[in-house]
C-alpha cells in the first residue's frame, strides 16, 4: 500500500517596512511622485509596505504634517497656502498608492491624532498655568486666555465633516495671544482634565508640544513653535469625529497600516476604541504601529500589554543600544539586544516581519537603525557613527527577530543645511534583497566574543540557501558556524564585497567565516538564486 507525502507548507516570506520619508525633504510638493517614480525598484529590494509621512494638511506648506491642521484635507483644498500638502496634492498621493498597489506594496498611513496647529482664529477660555515638568501642578489660579483654538477649515466649507473644532475640543494649549507669553495652559471646562492612560513623564505627559519661548526669542519661532492645541477625546465630539475620518481615509487610500504618532501622549483607552471601530466598520487585519518613544522598556512593555498584545511598538531602547556601542571603544556587541523589547516580548518580536498577509493581526515589535526624529539634528537625534551602521542593519534585517524598517535617509541621503550620502557605502538595498531571498531556517548565535559576533540561518526546504553573518567592531574577525550538512561542499562568498576569499562548508556542515576590522561580512553560497541580483540595486 502506497502512502502519499503529506504536503509540506511554504515558507512565509520575509518582509520589510521603508520609511519613505526624512525630516528634511525638500518642500517641493513632488514627494509623492517621487515615492511613485521609486517604488518599483523598492519592491525589487525586497521592500513590502511603505510608511508615508503624515498626509494631512498641515499648518504650512513646509511643514512635515506633525504641525497637523485638518485631517480631513490630503492636498485638496486651498488652505494654509495653497492645495498641496509638503508631499504635493491628493491626485498625487492617490496615484502613488495606486502605483504602489500595482507592483505589490502596501501603504501605512502616519495618523497624528494627538494635536492640532495653525488655529484659523483665536477664542477665549478658562484656564490654569501648569508646572511644564510636572503637569499635575497647577502653578496658578484659574484665568482666562485668548487661545488659538478656532478651527473652521474655511477652505474646505465642510465638505466631508461639518465639524468645527472649538476650545472646548482640546484639554491644553501653549500660547496666550493677549500676552504673547508661551506656558503649558491645561483649559478647564465641565469634567475636563488631561487624559488618565497617559504616560506619567512631567507627571502627566497629555500634553507634547510644548517648546519653552524666552522674551529674545524671535517671531518667526514664537509663531513655528506655539498655537499647538491637545486634542480632547473624551469629548463625544472629538471622538466620533476622529472615527469617521478613519473610515473616510480608507475609502479614499487603501491603505494596509497605520503609524499612530505620539501614541504615550493620549488616551490609550480611545485607541483601543478606534482600533475596534476600524475593525467593524472597514474589516480587521489591519497592521498598527505606535510612536511610544521612550528608553523605558518597563513603560514600553506595560503599553503592550494594556493594548492585549494587539499593537505593535517601535523598539526604541535598540536605537540606543546602537547609538551607545557605536559610540564606546571596545563596547560589549554580545549586550547589542540587552534591555531591549525585542529580548523582553518574544511573542511579539517573533517573526512579525513573515507571513503579514496571512498574519497580519498579530503584531509584534518593529526594529528599526534610524528614524526622521533620531536622524542628525533633530531633537532626538541618536548618534550612530557610520562604521556601525551597516551592522547594526544586518541585526535587524538578517536575524529571525522583529519587523524591521529601513530608513529612508540611509538608502537616498539626506537633504537639508548638513547633507549627507547614503549610509553603508550604498549597501542597504543589497541587505534587504538578502532578506528577502536568504534570511530563512533555523538560527544559530554565536555571541561568545564581546567584539566578534555571528549567526547563521540554515534555510528552509522551499528557501535552502541560507546565510552566515559576522562582525566586528575591533580587529579582523574570524568564526566557525554551523551552516547544516545540505550545505556541505558549497562555496559561499560576501556578498557585500568588503570581504576577499571564499568558504568551502564541510562535509560537517562548518565553514570558517571571517570579516575585517570594524566591518561586517554577510556569507551566502555564491550560486545561491538571486546572487545575480545583488549590487545593482
Amino acid at each position: 500500500m502506497q502512502h502519499s507525502e503529506v504536503p509540506r507548507e511554504p515558507t512565509s516570506e520575509n518582509a520589510t517596512m521603508f520609511q519613505a520619508f526624512e525630516w528634511y525633504v525638500p518642500a517641493d510638493r513632488k514627494h509623492w511622485d517621487r515615492l511613485r517614480e521609486a517604488v518599483a525598484s523598492l519592491k525589487a529590494t525586497g521592500i513590502d509596505n511603505l510608511w508615508i509621512p503624515p498626509g494631512c494638511k498641515g499648518s504650512s506648506q513646509h511643514g512635515n504634517g506633525y504641525d497637523i491642521y485638518d485631517l480631513y484635507d490630503l492636498g485638496e483644498f486651498d488652505q494654509k497656502g495653497g492645495l498641496s500638502t509638503k508631499w504635493g496634492t491628493k491626485e498625487d498621493l492617490i496615484r502613488l498608492v495606486q502605483r504602489a498597489t500595482d507592483v505589490g506594496i502596501g501603504i501605512y498611513w502616519d495618523a497624528v491624532l494627538n494635536q492640532k496647529a495653525g488655529a484659523d482664529r483665536t477664542e477665549q477660555c478658562q484656564v490654569i498655568e501648569v508646572d511644564p515638568h510636572d503637569r499635575t501642578k497647577a502653578i496658578t489660579d484659574p484665568y482666562s486666555i485668548d487661545g488659538w483654538l478656532g478651527f473652521d477649515f474655511p477652505g474646505r466649507r465642510g465638505r466631508y465633516s461639518t465639524l468645527t473644532y472649538h476650545w472646548y475640543h482640546f484639554s491644553g494649549t501653549d500660547y496666550n495671544n493677549a500676552n504673547g507669553k508661551t506656558a503649558i495652559y491645561r483649559i478647564l471646562g465641565d469634567g475636563k482634565d488631561w487624559s488618565k492612560f497617559v504616560d506619567k513623564e512631567k507627571g502627566n505627559y497629555d500634553y507634547l508640544m510644548y517648546v519653552h519661548l524666552s522674551s529674545n526669542s524671535s517671531w518667526l519661532l514664537k509663531v513655528i513653535v506655539a498655537r499647538f492645541a491637545d486634542l480632547d477625546y473624551t469629548h463625544p465630539e472629538v471622538e466620533a469625529d476622529v472615527k469617521a475620518w478613519s473610515e473616510w481615509l480608507y475609502s479614499q487610500v487603501p491603505i494596509k497600516g497605520i503609524r499612530f504618532d505620539a501614541i504615550k501622549h493620549y488616551s490609550g483607552e480611545f485607541l483601543q476604541s478606534l482600533l475596534a471601530h476600524l475593525d467593524a466598520k472597514v474589516g480587521p487585519g489591519w497592521f498598527v504601529v505606535g510612536e511610544f518613544w521612550k528608553d523605558s522598556l518597563d513603560a514600553m512593555t506595560t503599553y503592550i500589554r494594556n493594548m492585549q498584545h494587539k499593537f505593535s511598538l517601535f523598539d526604541v531602547p535598540l536605537v540606543y543600544n546602537f547609538s551607545s556601542i557605536s559610540n564606546t571603544e571596545n563596547a560589549d556587541l554580545t549586550k547589542v539586544f540587552e534591555g531591549t523589547l525585542t529580548a523582553a516580548e518574544p511573542l511579539n518580536a517573533g517573526g512579525l516581519g513573515q507571513n503579514l498577509e496571512e498574519n497580519n493581526t498579530e503584531h509584534g515589535i518593529v526594529t528599526l537603525v534610524m528614524n526622521h526624529d533620531t536622524q542628525p539634528y533633530q531633537a532626538l537625534a541618536a548618534d550612530i557613527q557610520p562604521f556601525f551602521k551597516p551592522l547594526a542593519y544586518c541585526l535587524i534585517l538578517l536575524r529571525a527577530e522583529g519587523y524591521p524598517c529601513v530608513f529612508y535617509g540611509d538608502v537616498y541621503g539626506i537633504k537639508g543645511d548638513h547633507p549627507l550620502p547614503p549610509s553603508c557605502g550604498g549597501k542597504v538595498p543589497d541587505l534587504c534583497l538578502a532578506r528577502k531571498l536568504y534570511a530563512y531556517g533555523e538560527q544559530l548565535s554565536y555571541f561568545d566574543n564581546p567584539h566578534c559576533i555571528g549567526w547563521s540561518r540554515l534555510g528552509t526546504w522551499d528557501r535552502p540557501s541560507g546565510l552566515a553573518c559576522i562582525m566586528s567592531n575591533t580587529g579582523p574577525g574570524e568564526k566557525w558556524m554551523y551552516v547544516g550538512q545540505a550545505h556541505e561542499g558549497e562555496v559561499w562568498t560576501d556578498i557585500l564585497g568588503w570581504e576577499d576569499g571564499q568558504v568551502t562548508i564541510n562535509h560537517d556542515g562548518w565553514g570558517r567565516f571571517t570579516c575585517a576590522a570594524v566591518s561586517v561580512a554577510v556569507w551566502v553560497n555564491r550560486s545561491a538564486e538571486g546572487r545575480d541580483q545583488l549590487g545593482k540595486l
